[in-house]
């Protein structure tokens, strides 16, 4: 099959540090290659790939300091891609939107996965306008607020099986992992490490536009509470494995609803536990119980640390390796493939009935 992995260019693919979407689309991308399909990846020049690269842009904008707008290159990216089309059997985008007029005005088959939080007062016109573009969510509660856009399918993330490192034997610490934003709630996670007397380690970046919100909300807690608190800033891959790894548990505490959560499945991936906030996809991937717990407030997550050793480690590295594989996403992919291009019936039609892959 002849694909087109269509990237954002905010980061390379693979992201060198943080980079949820485009880690994903590596992962996919080097998969098909491995399974012997011709793949073609759109993204920035500096990503690395087995697949033929064509650069829309030098380098990952957000690392590069002259770039101040990004909607330019992701314009001129979409003249690249649809160069060259006829080349394709399907594309497959993951920026979201702005290369929905162009999907209408050609018959190559495409499929878009959309990544971020659906929020309706934004999306609801355009997505009633373009009703016959076939998106993919990446779980059910993706959709809650737009339930009737032409979902196709819905395709759990997945990681390579040998990325991440099962560790049987957690360390004495709490970790939290990801982006510090307010929604992602690490205020939460210092107050959990408080009350429950275990210290907690954090890993986050700080974007620019969030550093103020830092300064302000969450330096004076680290202060506050050292030694128990350690702030590690941003990590690598290399770095996550350990640090997940080695955590008795990772605490997921957020307070928007969460499209998928990557950073959860990695944790599993090394057979560490997550406690998480009832929010968005945490009930879809989380197993309440057997590889984590599923809480509503703090105090029930100091609770759930305190009985976190009761669930298997071993257990949450066979449910990563069951549901959360590039293994099984790459072939989630592919049967959305083989639909689009079998045409029959085409998505956006009344009788198209809709797939939920797992």
């Amino acid at each position: 099959m002849r694909i087109a992995q269509v990237a954002p260019l905010a980061e390379s693919v693979p992201p060198s540090l943080y980079g949820g979407t485009e880690r994903v689309v590596s992962y996919l991308t080097e998969q098909l290659v491995d399974l012997g399909h011709d793949v073609t990846l759109y993204a920035s020049g500096d990503s690395q790939t087995k697949a033929k690269l064509v650069a829309g842009c030098p380098r990952a904008l957000w690392r590069d300091p002259a770039i101040r707008e990004t909607l330019p290159h992701h314009v001129r990216l979409l003249e690249l891609v649809y160069r060259d089309v006829d080349q394709f059997d399907v594309i497959h985008f993951h920026g979201d939107y702005v290369h929905f007029p162009l999907v209408r005005r050609h018959p190559c088959p495409t499929v878009t996965t959309m990544s971020g939080w659906m929020h309706p007062p934004d999306l609801q016109p355009l997505l009633d306008e373009y009703r016959d573009v076939p998106l993919v969510s990446i779980s059910d509660d993706q959709r809650r607020p737009v339930p009737h856009a032409n979902w196709l399918a819905t395709v759990y993330h997945g990681l390579p099986r040998e990325l991440l490192t099962f560790n049987p034997q957690p360390g004495g610490y709490l970790a939290f992992l990801g982006r510090l934003s307010p929604e992602k709630r690490v205020d939460r996670a210092i107050a959990i490490a408080r009350q429950a007397d275990v210290p907690l380690k954090i890993a986050a970046k700080i974007y620019p536009e969030e550093r103020d919100y830092f300064k302000e909300k969450i330096a004076p807690l680290l202060d506050a509470s050292r030694p128990l608190v350690e702030f590690t800033g941003e990590i690598t891959d290399r770095e996550k494995n350990e640090f997940l790894g080695g955590a008795m548990a990772m605490l997921f505490p957020i307070e928007w609803p969460e499209p998928f959560g990557l950073v959860m499945i990695e944790a599993l991936a090394c057979g560490t536990p997550v406690i998480a906030w009832r929010r968005g996809s945490v009930p879809e991937v989380l197993a309440d119980g057997q590889t984590g717990y599923i809480v509503d407030n703090v105090t029930d997550a100091v609770v759930a640390v305190q009985r976190i050793d009761r669930l298997s480690r071993r257990r949450c590295r066979e449910v990563f390796e069951e549901r959360f594989t590039v293994d099984r996403m790459a072939h989630d992919y592919l049967q959305v493939y083989r639909r689009l291009m079998e045409g029959s019936p085409m998505p956006g039609h009344p009788a198209c009935e809709k797939v939920r892959t797992r």
